[in-house]
């Protein structure tokens, strides 16, 4: 068990005064390529981290919910959730976890009282799906506990439900299917529409390759009006168009000479154009040439600093410094408004570069950013 695991059992032991029934983990995630893409029916790329959020928890006797956060050492009570509740009856850290409990209850699914304590290492705001890492520990706890049989894919659709109508973040289901269904060494390849997967291989250490993820230190949250505004006009746009998503866009020239909203016409262009460059990564990755994705992955970047208008200052600066220190390509990965980039570096130089950003950083006044190298690991799963 990590310090992580251990320090959930050892604040649930002192706090029940006695040893949880299971200890859960679900990792953050960090999208390869396919941004925006997922609530408009698209295609998504993305693959799990190390990093993520663990669980120990029991069932009880009672119907009463009684959550406690180790990072946060706060705890929160109330009875058990029902699908007449209000979704406002916990906000803050405990909606993410008293969401789960309410919209599996919700889908009918019977679950009691519990305890639970929470810990996590995913960087808040970093765009790096902290918020599913818990909702998606949370459903594989409540599954075990009271013998639920659910499907993953089900598992990352309430997951989602409870983000959506509970905690009030208008997300797609990239987050919570990544933290879910990945698989190590490998990106998950999700069609958001038909929710078929494909384990896509991501061999890049057999290619001398690492990608380095590095937070800005932007912090940025989907609770807010920009993440709603880029949904509902992609959602506008499909409507004048007369298709059921952006997805369905099938002559791009076509589409934006029938659209006179200029926003419109720029997040179709984004969406359309991602959905083209996912298509393409999965491409490269079945045949094993990871070293194209490059360019891909700096399109993107492009795409959503110019046509979808996600990027900050911070995190331009960190995709420009990155390439011009030697990446093979870089781009923004998450909602956007901040968080991080990766970037694809020759093996061993993931660590030079993220030190080439540090220093631009420090000449243009922004904060100092932090930065590690990964591989894609397994998704939710019970420890203990």
């Amino acid at each position: 068990m990590t310090v992580q695991d251990q320090a959930v059992v050892a604040e649930f032991t002192e706090w029940t005064g006695q040893a949880p029934q299971g200890v859960w983990f679900a990792p953050g995630r960090v999208n390869l390529i396919g941004e925006h893409t997922d609530y408009n029916d698209g295609f998504v790329m993305p693959f799990a981290l190390a990093v993520g959020a663990t669980v120990a928890a029991s069932a009880r006797t009672d119907q009463m919910v009684r959550l406690r956060s180790v990072d946060m050492g706060e705890t929160v009570e109330l009875e058990v959730l029902r699908p007449y509740d209000q979704p406002s009856a916990t906000t803050g850290w405990g909606a993410y976890l008293a969401g789960v409990i309410w919209a599996l209850r919700q889908a009918g699914h019977p679950v009691g009282g519990i305890d639970l304590v929470l810990a996590s290492d995913v960087p808040i705001g970093a765009g790096l799906s902290s918020s599913a890492a818990i909702e998606c520990a949370v459903v594989a706890a409540c599954c075990d506990l009271f013998g639920l049989e659910i499907s993953p894919v089900e598992r990352a659709k309430l997951a989602r439900v409870a983000e959506n109508q509970f905690v009030g973040a208008p997300t797609g289901l990239l987050d919570q299917a990544a933290s879910t269904l990945c698989q190590a060494d490998s990106a998950l390849f999700l069609d958001c529409r038909s929710l078929e997967t494909e384990s896509v291989p991501l061999p890049l250490a057999d290619q001398g390759l690492e990608i380095l993820v590095l937070d800005t230190h932007t912090p940025h949250s989907h609770v807010d009006g920009e993440y709603a505004e880029r949904r509902a006009t992609c959602e506008a746009a499909a409507r004048t168009l007369g298709v059921p998503a952006l997805r369905d866009v099938t002559n791009l020239d076509e589409a934006l000479g029938r659209l006179d909203d200029e926003l419109q016409r720029k997040r179709t262009r984004h969406v359309v154009t991602e959905d083209e460059r996912v298509l393409q990564a999965v491409e490269l990755g079945r045949s094993g040439r990871l070293r194209d994705l490059g360019p891909l992955l700096d399109a993107s970047h492009a795409s959503m600093r110019d046509d979808f208008e996600i990027t900050v200052p911070t995190v331009d600066l960190a995709v420009e410094t990155a390439r011009a220190n030697g990446a093979l390509g870089a781009r923004m990965t998450g909602g956007g408004f901040g968080g991080c980039i990766i970037a694809l570096c020759e093996q061993g130089t993931g660590e030079g570069v993220g030190e080439q950003v540090a220093q631009a950083f420090a000449q243009a006044g922004f904060n100092v950013p932090t930065w590690f190298t990964v591989v894609p690991e397994q998704g939710a799963r019970r420890i203990s």
